[in-house]
Parts: C-alpha cells; sequence; structure tokens
C-alpha cells in the first residue's frame, strides 16, 4: 500500500487493516490509560478477535467511503494513528481524531500526520469542513487543533459522560479555503 514519510525520525503514516490486528492490539495495551482519560477510544478492543473486528469494521467503512483509519510508526512500531469519521464527500465534510501511547508523545507525531490526512481529504477528496473535537481538559488534542490553523467554534457543556464525569467538549474546525491559505504561507516560508 502507502508509506509517507512524517520526517527526518523515522516516523511513517500507513494504512492501519485488519491484519495489523496485533500490532494495534499491542499499541492500545501500551497506551489504554493514557489514551482513555477522555475518550473511550480502544475500549472494546481487550484481545486479538476484538482488534481483528475494530479493524475489519474501519476496512468496511473505508470501502463504504465513511470512515478509515490510519497507523503511525515510528522505527517499524506502531505508536498511535490518525482516523476520519462521519466522512462526507457528497456534504463535504468530515470529523478527524488520534490516538497516541504515551512513549510516542512530544515530538509533533499526530500533527504531522494529522497535516497529511486533512490534506488528502481537503485535495484529493474535495472535503470543505473537517471538524475536530475534544474534551475541554484535553489540553494536548486542543493544542493539536490549534497548531492545524482550526478555529474554535464553540463548546457543547456537559456532551460527554466518560468515567462517570460529565466532560464539556469543544469543537474545532478549518474550511478547505483555510487550509489551503495556511499550506501556501508554509511553502512560502520555507523557501
Amino acid at each position: 500500500m502507502y508509506a509517507i514519510s512524517l520526517g527526518d525520525d523515522g516516523a511513517e503514516l500507513r494504512p492501519l487493516e485488519p491484519w495489523h490486528a496485533e500490532e494495534f492490539l499491542d499499541n492500545l495495551e501500551r497506551g489504554r490509560q493514557f489514551i482513555n482519560q477522555y475518550i473511550p477510544f480502544g475500549s472494546r478492543v481487550t484481545d486479538l478477535d476484538t482488534a481483528r473486528e475494530t479493524l475489519q469494521r474501519y476496512a468496511g467503512m473505508r470501502a463504504a467511503d465513511t470512515a478509515s483509519y490510519h497507523g503511525i510508526w515510528l522505527d517499524g512500531k506502531l505508536v498511535g494513528g490518525v482516523l476520519t469519521l462521519a466522512f462526507d464527500a457528497e456534504q463535504g465534510t468530515c470529523e478527524v481524531g488520534c490516538w497516541l501511547e504515551p512513549g510516542a508523545t512530544g515530538r509533533g507525531l499526530i500533527t504531522r500526520a494529522m497535516r497529511v490526512l486533512i490534506d488528502w481529504a481537503v485535495e484529493e477528496r474535495g472535503i470543505h469542513r473537517v471538524e475536530w473535537v475534544a474534551a475541554s481538559g484535553n489540553t494536548p488534542s486542543i493544542d493539536v487543533a490549534r497548531r492545524l490553523g482550526m478555529t474554535r467554534d464553540g463548546v457543547r457543556r456537559a456532551a460527554h459522560l466518560h468515567h462517570g464525569v460529565r466532560h464539556d467538549l469543544e469543537v474545532w474546525s478549518v474550511l478547505a479555503p483555510e487550509w489551503r491559505a495556511a499550506q501556501a504561507r508554509t511553502a512560502h516560508n520555507e523557501r
């Protein structure tokens, strides 16, 4: 398939497919407590069968053009990923999300991978609005939205019940013209 370099540190973005079930489960086991602080991502993945089922479900959604998973490998080890969900090419909208195990944080991996994913969504698929939703307390996630040039659209107060606590959800977005303008500025500054 594809492997997209995310820089000089050995990081790559690749498809995350059902045959990666063991790596996916290992990644979630290493990061489960960290990843699940604000979202239940991967909480139903508890063994090889449920890991395979989850990846197969996303493979089906990718085939239906409604969602996709993409893994981030660092020096050959799956350490996290980025995803699209609620992908609607006809309406030109999608939501993006991510996960990362704690040992891989602080390297800009999510920001770099998300730039690739958003650029693909906007330029290849014609998505007009890319949305990012994060719990207000999830500062690292909100920081990524800011680094990506997203605008905070608002807060859905007490909208997410997780571990018995109601969390506010912040909605961030970037529109295709904004994304293209930011990419052009970055390219100009790199000259």
